[in-house]
């Protein structure tokens, strides 16, 4: 009987704090998890913008840091060829980098089947062989021909990629659907199929369009959530690439002057405003207000008695 490798808890190695991140704040290091989203969300422009990021050390979407550059390897089982690089060209452009300069090493295989024994076995060959830092699927349902709602089904094959991330010390990202009509359904919750996929996830990224908003939520196993962001698909020149859009609150209305508030305070009153209910009205500093009043008054604008002040009869 062969025993399994143990260590006791307080040697197990430490990992530097900047080697918690592939791409910081969004996927951890060597992270197994889900890009997910309803059909037209963008989920592949989102995993080749982290294709081209790690590869060449660059931010992704221009604004998330990659700490150490590595070789990608991806599999694009849904669009032809042609279009995976002009959309990774795309990306290249608007992160400033050149193509042809990273290490992205694209598996041009007509199909990989995950539920078949000889196409794993390929697979772990590759990523033995390529040693990426990170393997990118796109999208699951192009990878298998089993029911992805039955646990017993989709278990077995998330497990071999969970396996591939352990033994070669990769990072996988598997681009996944939404339910159709999930768009009130909590981001998790929402993928199509098995709960299993939800639960496997280390690092998950999932994309919604609400209108013309296309937001992003990040969830982590083992480090807390950003806050949701607003990305847009901008076209840049010839660069057709996501950004995280920048939501400027619209401008406040000049304020109105000290002397419009005392009038709009005083106006259709007919009992004179003692100064302490005029200052609440009108909120503005006791200083300014006394100054204000006495410059109305002299103008002959404002009667001051003993009640408070009232606007002049015209």
């Amino acid at each position: 009987m062969s025993l399994l490798p143990v260590e006791p808890a307080h040697r197990l190695a430490q990992r530097a704090e900047e080697r918690r991140w592939l791409v910081t704040g969004l996927w951890s290091e060597e992270a197994v998890g889900i890009i997910g989203g309803e059909p037209k969300c963008c989920k592949s422009f989102l995993a080749l913008d982290l294709a081209v990021a790690v590869a060449a050390g660059t931010a992704c979407l221009r604004r998330f840091s990659v700490p150490r550059a590595g070789r990608v390897l991806l599999y694009a089982a849904e669009d032809a060829l042609h279009i995976v690089r002009r959309r990774l060209e795309g990306i290249c452009a608007a992160a400033g980098v050149t193509l042809a300069e990273l290490d992205v090493q694209v598996i041009t295989a007509p199909t990989v089947r995950l539920d078949l024994e000889a196409d794993r076995r390929s697979l772990d060959e590759t990523v033995a062989k390529l040693a990426p830092r990170l393997l990118v699927l796109d999208p699951f349902v192009r990878l298998h021909r089993i029911d992805e709602n039955a646990s017993g089904e989709v278990a077995p094959l998330l497990a071999f990629l969970r396996e591939l991330q352990r033994r070669h010390g990769v990072a996988v990202i598997l681009v996944h659907h939404a339910k159709k009509g999930a768009g009130r359904a909590r981001a998790g919750q929402a993928l199509r199929g098995s709960s299993e996929f939800h639960a496997w996830g280390d690092s998950n990224l999932y994309l919604r369009r609400n209108g013309d908003d296309l937001t992003l939520t990040v969830e982590h196993r083992a480090a807390p959530a950003m806050p949701t962001i607003t990305l847009e698909l901008a076209q840049r020149a010839n660069a057709l690439a996501l950004e995280v859009a920048e939501r400027h609150a619209p401008p406040m209305p000049t304020p109105s002057s000290v002397d419009e508030r005392i009038t709009a305070a005083l106006a259709n009153i007919e009992r004179p405003l003692p100064f302490s209910e005029l200052r609440t009205r009108c909120r503005v500093r006791t200083a300014s207000l006394y100054e204000r009043l006495a410059a109305l008054t002299a103008a002959g604008l404002l009667v001051k008695s003993g009640q408070g002040y009232r606007l002049t009869d015209r």
